[in-house]
């Protein structure tokens, strides 16, 4: 129940942190005329404020439904806001994020990590597409796509493109490869994550730093955990946990993917698709303990699992992941306890590449949405196959192409990337998801909460505590909670 209680902490810190990013967005709104700056620089903030507030209305709609709305700084205690529609939250949001499309700069014209008309122009696509505004999405998604600084790339590049096993997918997560100043032309928006800096989300030193992201640590699995039994003697196939290789660094195992995620949707091109090679979603873990290797078992299947272990995969200890959640082989060298045997110090876990916001191949996948839902499949699965074929993967035919497909595509290509509970919130497909993908969760039994995927859950509740403090009128808190 951690996101489905109004008591909860998770659906408070996000609208707290959202309604931050408005208030921020908000003072320079208001403050900029007065300054003395340039009308040019003026432009920038405003288009670049605007970005931001669209940015947090357009996720607060996603997450909450229509929200109250306020579009000027607060310089004194106010507590009679009043929810807007859907509707009008996102119709506030496409407003903004199109003011700054038009006016922010081009992507070839700003820093690594800087937003961009080509983010703005990204991220209308999508809003349009909440709104139901379909040739709207397909145009705005155009404007990114046939922008000439940006492509998807097609061959392999960066930090370690000589290496083997290894694709273009593969090197598109790997260290330093984010950015347009490493010559990818397919990141539109990159989060920049620097070591040992404030801020910067990443630590060598085991001291906090604020927004520490901990991807690695939550979507590899905790193999160190694992044991095996044979011949009534126990073993740990994995005694050198944590290791900077294949094994998944220093994962803890929260994130177990779906079975839907690591194993159905890959059924009609398992083999083809670079983006289910062995190098990119891990089945196969090579195992470090000599003696059981003596025993005859030199690697441990997912798929089929050795007599003896201590789990039932997948779970915690043991499960397929996608190597874009860590750095195998190229963790900071202040993280090796023993490098000679990739062997990390406990602190490890931490993200150390930087991280994308936006990326070309979902421009395709959202512009192929709007085709399909303007009724163009022939239009749609040409766009498919854009990001297909980088993959490898077997051209789709436009007769199988429907939302199911598309939310399918976007699995394969940003599995764990993208923001996967705010794509299925912007669609309204939450529940049909988990109940039909996910049955572990939709089972009352199984789920952990004793209640099961329920249908309000395609939104969050209204924090208890806002409602609680907005004294001069009546906030109301979303059906079924």
């Amino acid at each position: 129940l951690a996101a489905y209680d109004p008591t909860a902490a998770i659906p408070k810190i996000h609208w707290n942190n959202l309604y931050k990013l408005v208030a921020d967005a908000n003072t320079v709104i208001d403050r900029v005329e007065v300054t003395n700056f340039s009308e040019e620089i003026k432009t920038s903030l405003l288009a670049k404020a605007r970005f931001f507030r669209g940015f947090a209305y357009r996720t607060l709609a996603y997450l909450y439904g229509g929200v109250p709305l306020e579009l000027h700084e607060v310089v004194s205690p106010k507590t009679d806001y009043v929810r807007s529609t859907r509707e009008e939250t996102l119709m506030q949001a496409k407003e903004d994020i199109k003011f700054a499309a038009e006016k922010l700069l081009d992507i070839a014209n700003v820093k690594d990590g800087e937003i961009s008309s080509a983010a703005a122009y990204h991220l209308l696509s999508e809003i349009y597409l909440a709104l139901d505004m379909n040739e709207e999405a397909k145009d705005a998604a155009t404007k990114v796509i046939d922008n000439p600084a940006l492509g998807l790339m097609e061959h392999r590049f960066g930090s370690r493109a000589t290496e083997a096993p290894g694709d273009v997918y593969w090197d598109l997560f790997r260290k330093n490869n984010q950015n347009r100043s490493s010559g990818n032309t397919e990141g539109i928006w990159v989060i920049q994550f620097e070591t040992d800096v404030l801020g910067g989300g990443s630590s060598t030193t085991g001291l906090k730093v604020t927004g520490n992201y901990l991807f690695e640590r939550n979507c590899t699995p905790y193999t160190g955990l694992l044991e095996l039994k044979i011949n009534g003697k126990k073993y740990k196939p994995f005694n050198n946990w944590p290791c900077g290789d294949y094994t998944g660094g220093r994962g803890m195992g929260w994130a177990i993917p779906t079975k839907y995620f690591s194993n159905i949707i890959w059924e009609d091109d398992f083999y083809n698709d670079i983006r289910n090679a062995e190098h990119n979603f891990v089945r196969h873990f090579k195992v470090q303990n000599s003696d059981v290797i003596a025993l005859g078992i030199s690697e441990i299947d997912v798929e089929n699992p050795p007599e003896g272990l201590n789990i039932v995969v997948p779970a915690r200890p043991l499960f397929a992941y996608q190597t874009k959640c860590t750095t195998p082989y190229n963790h900071p060298d202040e993280l090796y306890q023993d490098k000679d045997t990739w062997k990390l110090k406990s602190i490890a876990g931490t993200t150390f590449t930087d991280q994308y916001m936006f990326r070309l191949a979902e421009t395709y996948l959202l512009r192929a949405e709007a085709y399909f839902k303007l009724g163009r499949k022939d239009l749609a699965a040409v766009d498919i196959n854009e990001v297909r074929g980088r993959a490898h993967a077997t051209p789709v035919q436009e007769d199988l192409i429907d939302m199911d497909y598309i939310l399918d595509e976007r699995m394969r290509e940003l599995g764990i990337e993208e923001k996967r509970r705010l794509t299925l919130m912007r669609t309204g497909l939450l529940y049909d998801r988990v109940m039909r993908c996910n049955p572990y969760y939709a089972n009352p039994e199984t789920n952990g909460d004793g209640v099961g995927m329920q249908e309000h859950y395609n939104l969050w509740p209204i924090p208890q505590s806002v409602i609680e403090a907005n004294i001069g009128a009546k906030l109301e808190q979303n059906p079924g909670y």
